[in-house]
Parts: structure tokens; sequence; C-alpha cells
């Protein structure tokens, strides 16, 4: 049988372990092109919450009673497509249950991987958050050396990222984070320049203590009262990659926006969202160059991993009381070839 967690309605604010709920299902079969997988670790990412919603996004809503989408790292037990071998392990969309037919093509579909770092790597710093670091603060940042770069949200899976490229890139950088144990993280571990604890620290005070000459690149991926003090505290010509906005994801209605948006005009100030589908067909360009970043010791993997099938919505719901550090992820079982060694 295969275990799932399914939709069963959706938040009206925030969400909880109630909206969720466990069945066993026969196993599924493929068809001609798809694989079944097993699945090994399963992703949680903010984003997520936006899919559990009625109106669409970049994703369309999960329906309700369906499994819950989610991207994850499994292992090939059943192929009908002659690429793909058992034993192959990938990536894809696999959900929350422990087996799932996927096929190939697309961002979202089955990806074979050689695994040379640990496989959760594969879901945070060369996966779909490595990657939106990646291309969100080089593409849209477009940080020079000498710059003061300010990620929000740098303890979690895309800003801690974020952060480490910009000082690959000889920029100044400082974190906000929620928390010491956070902040310390930030500074001795991954050494950024400075961090501030939302939590106890006074934001805007502090960006204008720490950055004097202003904010070259702003890395958001919180929003709300965070981004209008970054802006305020903006240089001119300055650049805001809009990554994600998790203050607001368990709202109940539409926070207000920044209130200071006229300095966008009047320090010629750039603000763009953007979405990692945008850039699929780069993604095995910046997933090489981080590989490499990792393998030489630049980057380091932040990642929390917990265990166990009725764990996964307890899991989730860390993402939205500050109680991970780095990559959350979730750990099924090991691959075939590891459980008989």
């Amino acid at each position: 049988m295969n275990r799932q967690w399914l939709l069963k309605s959706r938040p009206q604010g925030q969400v909880t372990e109630a909206h969720f709920e466990r069945r066993e299902a026969p196993l599924p079969s493929p068809k001609d092109g798809e694989l079944v997988v097993r699945t090994l670790y399963v992703s949680f990412d903010p984003a997520m919450r936006g899919w559990m919603n009625e109106d669409p996004g970049y994703m369309p809503p999960i329906p309700l009673g369906s499994v819950m989408g989610a991207s994850g790292v499994g292992e090939v037990i059943e192929s009908r497509h002659q690429d793909y071998q058992i034993g192959d392990i990938v990536v894809g969309m696999l959900g929350w249950q422990e087996y799932a037919v996927i096929g190939e093509g697309g961002p979202f579909a089955a990806q074979k991987i050689d695994p040379e770092h640990p496989l959760p790597s594969y879901l945070g710093i060369l996966g779909g958050t490595g990657l939106t670091a990646y291309f969100g603060l080089l593409d849209v940042g477009k940080p020079t050396p000498g710059d003061t770069v300010v990620v929000s949200g740098a303890a979690g899976a895309t800003g801690s990222v974020a952060a480490q490229i910009a000082k690959i890139k000889q920029c100044r950088v400082i974190g906000i984070a929620g928390g010491a144990a956070k902040c310390r993280c930030l500074t001795d571990d991954l050494g950024l320049d400075a961090a501030i604890d939302y939590k106890s620290e006074n934001v805007g005070a502090r960006l204008g203590e720490l950055c004097p000459n202003g904010i070259n690149v702003y890395f958001d991926n919180v929003g709300g009262s965070t981004l209008e003090a970054a802006i305020d505290h903006m240089a001119l010509h300055g650049r805001i990659p809009l990554c994600g906005m998790i203050s607001g994801y368990n709202a109940e209605q539409s926070p207000p926006g920044p209130r200071n948006l006229f300095l966008l005009i009047a320090k010629r100030i750039r603000m763009e969202g953007f979405l990692i589908p945008d850039y699929f067909d780069r993604f095995e360009v910046g997933r090489r160059e981080l590989s490499e970043w990792l393998a030489a010791g630049q980057l380091k993997a932040l990642e929390d991993v917990q265990e166990g099938f009725d764990n996964i919505p307890s899991t989730f719901l860390r993402l939205f009381q500050g109680a991970n550090l780095g990559k959350q992820v979730l750990k099924l079982a090991e691959p075939s070839a590891t459980e008989g060694a």
C-alpha cells in the first residue's frame, strides 16, 4: 500500500495539521513513458502554502482530496521509460506520499541525478532553492564586487545560499534572521559580515547603522515591514529581487504594501519579481557552478532533516514557526543499495 497525505481543506489564514488527511491507497502503475518512484526525501518550501489556496498562482491549486504537492528525491522501482532503470535516483514532484508515478520533461518532472553530494542537497542547495538563490541574485540583483547586499530570511534555504553567493562575488553581506542562534550561524558559520535579529532588534535602525552608504542589492524573502525598511535604506540605482513574502503567506487578509514606494522613483531603484521555472533551460549551468562551489568548500549546505512519514505535516509547519535552520526536508527511506550494504 501507498501511504499518502491529502489536502483535506483550504486554510483561511494559518495552516495547521487539520488541513491534511492521511490515507492508504494501492501502489500506482505506470503507463508507457512513466516511472514508479519510491520517495526517499521530501522537500518543504514556503511557496507550497500558496499551492493550497483556491486562487491560482504560478502553480495550479492542489485539488481538495488530492495528494499534497511537493518535490522530492526518490528511487526508481519500476520503469516504462527507456532512459530510466530500476535503481536510478531522480528528483521530481513526488508529493507527500511513499510512491509516485512521474514522467519526464519540464521543470517539475523527473530529472535523473548521479549523486556526488548527500541526497538532501539536491532538494536544497543544488535543487530549486539553490537555483532560486543563484538566478535571483546574479540575474536580477546583479551584484558587483564591493556592493552591500542584504538578505532577509538569510537563515532559510534560499536566503542562506543567496547570502553565500554574494560573499563569493566579493560583496559585503548582511543577513536578517530570527533569533540569536540563527544570527550566530550567519556570521560564524557562513561568514557573513553582520546579522540583524528581527526578533530583538529594530531592523530599520540596524540597517541605517550597518549600511551608511545604502543597500545596493536587497534579496527579499519576507516582504511586509522588512521590505519597507530595506527600501528606506536603498542606495541610488539599487536592485531588489523579490523572491518570496513569507510574512504574509498565512494572513487572513492581504497585508498592506510598503508605504514608501515613491523611493523607487526618487532613488531609481529596480524591484523585480522572478520565478525559478523561467530559468529551466539554464538549470544545468547553475547546478554545475553551485556543485563546484560546494565541493570547494565555498558554499555550505544548511539542512534541517526531520524523519518519519507521520511527521510530514508538522515538518511543513516548521517553516512558518521559524523552527528550521536552512533547507527543511524529511527523510522517509534510504536507497536500496544503501539499505542492503
